[in-house]
């Protein structure tokens, strides 16, 4: 444990009924919305989740490159897991391995064009399946309530919250002319 003093049965503060319900509840939603969004992104893109988280922080980092740690910091993932997305996602020709001048021992994942054409195609079918499965079905009270949980939960977890302008455009995220955005295909 982290720190923490370690807890056993007796001690243990254990969920009520109604805490039970909705702990049990957002577990069984995040894992069924983000089966759903895997499997249409998959579907309709070509792309897998991992893919799509990869490829959507390099289309976000300058010159669309970041060195394999970063990736992985803003991702989440372990290094392994990161190395084999990036073999597999370098075989397709979405990124590639581009030298650091600064350390020889590392190197960059940048994003290619093909990897930068299949995140423009994939980022508005996203948005709708996101937009159709979550922000959509929530009320404006309920928008509200839920950001202040994950500012509530982060906060406890020593994450900084997010910036109420963390979510910019999505033609501004992917370098999209504005111009165009309406005509963007979708895959």
């Amino acid at each position: 444990m982290s720190g923490e003093a370690e807890v056993d049965a007796a001690s243990a503060r254990w969920l009520d009924a109604r805490e039970q319900a909705v702990w049990r509840g957002y577990m069984l939603m995040q894992v069924r919305l983000s089966a759903q969004l895997n499997r249409s992104l998959a579907a309709g893109c070509g792309l897998s989740d991992g893919d799509y988280a990869v490829l959507v922080s390099l289309s976000e980092a300058p010159g669309g490159r970041l060195r394999a740690f970063e990736v992985a910091k803003i991702i989440q993932w372990e290094k392994s897991r990161l190395s084999h997305q990036l073999t597999r996602m370098e075989r397709r020709g979405l990124v590639e391995r581009a030298e650091c001048p600064s350390d020889a021992r590392g190197a960059f994942i940048v994003i290619t064009p093909g990897g930068s054409e299949a995140i423009r195609r994939a980022a508005p079918h996203h948005v709708d399946d996101v937009r159709r499965w979550f922000i959509d079905v929530l009320s404006e009270g309920q928008m509200d309530a839920l950001s202040g949980i994950v500012d509530a939960v982060l906060s406890a977890l020593g994450e900084p919250a997010l910036p109420t302008g963390c979510t910019e455009a999505a033609g501004d995220v992917l370098g999209l002319d504005p111009s165009l955005e309406a005509e963007a295909e979708v895959c």
